[in-house]
C-alpha cells in the first residue's frame, strides 16, 4: 500500500472517531490525552464545505464507478473512489457505508494488505456491524496471527461488547502461541506488542496486579525497551502510587528517543484519571509501537 493512500485512510478512520484501530506508525502517543481528543471529534459538527466542492467531489464518484463498470479491479479508480468518499464522509456529505464497498473490493484484490481489511472492519463496526466487523478481524488472524492492529480491532470490539475475558484469552492464546510461530518464522508476532495491549486491558479492568505482572515480564525481556515501564508507571499513577511512578516515569524517559520525552513528561504530571468504561477506551497501549527499522535508523543518525 502507497504512503499517501496509508494516510488517507488513517486520516479518515480516525477523523470519524474510530480509534479502536490505531496505526502505530501515526499515532506514538494514545492515553487519556488521546481519548479526550477522540471524544471531541465525535462530538464536533461536519467541516462546513461550499456546495460547490462536494457537487466536484460527487461528480469524481461517479466517474471512478463508471471507471469501475468496465474495469472492476481497477485498483487506481478504487482507491479514488475511496479517497473521495472518505472526503464526502469527512465533510459529512456521506454515510460511512459507502467506503464498504470499495474496501471490500480492495481487500479482495490485494489479500497480502491487511490494512485494507482491517479498515473494512472498522467500517463494518462503525455501522453497527460488529458481528460482520469480528468476522474480517478473525479471518486476518488466521492467516496472520500476529498482526497487530487486527488483534488492537477484535480486542477493542470485544470490550465493546462487554467480554473483558474474551479478549484476555485471545492475547493469552496469542502469547502462547508466539513461540512456536515464530520458530517457523521469525517476526510473526510481537511479543512485547502483545503484552502491552495485555496489560493495558487488565489495567481497564482494574485488574492492576496483573497489569504489573505483564508489564514486569515485557521489562526483564526488554531491558532497553522504555514502553513498558511507561506503561506500569501509567498503572501505578492510576492507583495513586506517586512516587513509585515517579521513578519510572524517569526511567522511561531516559530510555525513550528524544521524540517521545517530552510526551513522557506530560503524562508524568497527569494526575489520576477516573476509569473509562472499557466499552469506550481502545484497546491499545498507552505508549508508542515498536520503531521500525527506518525509524531506528533516523533515530541514530
Amino acid at each position: 500500500m502507497s504512503e499517501k493512500l496509508r494516510r488517507w485512510l488513517v486520516f479518515g478512520f480516525l477523523f470519524l472517531g474510530s480509534l479502536a484501530f490505531i496505526v502505530p506508525s501515526i499515532a506514538p502517543l494514545f492515553g487519556s490525552a488521546f481519548n479526550q481528543e477522540a471524544s471531541s471529534a465525535r462530538t464536533s459538527a461536519p467541516i462546513q464545505t461550499p456546495a460547490g466542492k462536494q457537487e466536484e467531489l460527487q461528480a469524481q464518484v461517479k466517474g471512478y464507478q463508471l471507471v469501475l463498470q468496465r474495469e472492476p479491479d481497477n485498483e487506481t479508480a478504487l482507491t479514488g473512489l475511496l479517497f473521495t468518499q472518505l472526503e464526502l464522509v469527512r465533510q459529512g456529505a456521506a454515510d460511512v457505508k459507502t467506503t464498504i464497498e470499495p474496501l471490500e473490493r480492495l481487500a479482495k484484490l490485494k489479500p497480502e494488505n491487511t490494512e485494507y481489511s482491517v479498515l473494512l472492519a472498522q467500517a463494518r463496526q462503525q455501522t453497527g456491524d460488529r458481528e460482520g466487523a469480528a468476522k474480517v478481524y478473525r479471518s486476518i488472524l488466521e492467516s496472520q496471527p500476529g498482526d497487530v492492529k487486527a488483534l488492537q480491532g477484535l480486542v477493542s470490539l470485544l470490550l465493546a461488547e462487554g467480554r473483558p475475558e474474551a479478549a484476555i484469552g485471545l492475547l493469552q492464546d496469542t502469547l502462547e502461541s508466539a513461540p512456536n510461530l515464530n520458530q517457523i518464522k521469525a517476526n510473526t508476532v510481537n511479543v512485547i506488542s502483545v503484552q502491552l495491549m495485555l496489560g493495558q486491558v487488565y489495567a481497564q479492568q482494574e485488574r492492576y496486579a496483573d497489569a504489573i505482572n505483564v508489564y514486569d515480564n515485557a521489562i526483564k525481556a526488554n531491558k532497553e525497551d522504555f514502553r513498558p515501564v511507561l506503561a506500569k508507571a501509567l498503572v501505578l499513577q492510576q492507583q495513586g502510587k506517586s512516587e513509585d511512578a515517579k521513578s519510572l516515569f524517569n526511567s522511561a524517559a531516559n530510555l525513550a528517543p528524544a521524540q517521545y520525552k517530552d510526551q513522557i513528561v506530560q503524562l508524568a504530571s497527569q494526575t489520576p484519571a477516573t476509569k473509562t468504561p472499557a466499552a469506550e477506551t481502545p484497546a491499545a497501549s498507552p505508549v508508542p509501537a515498536a520503531p521500525t527499522t527506518q525509524e531506528k535508523t533516523e533515530t541514530k543518525n
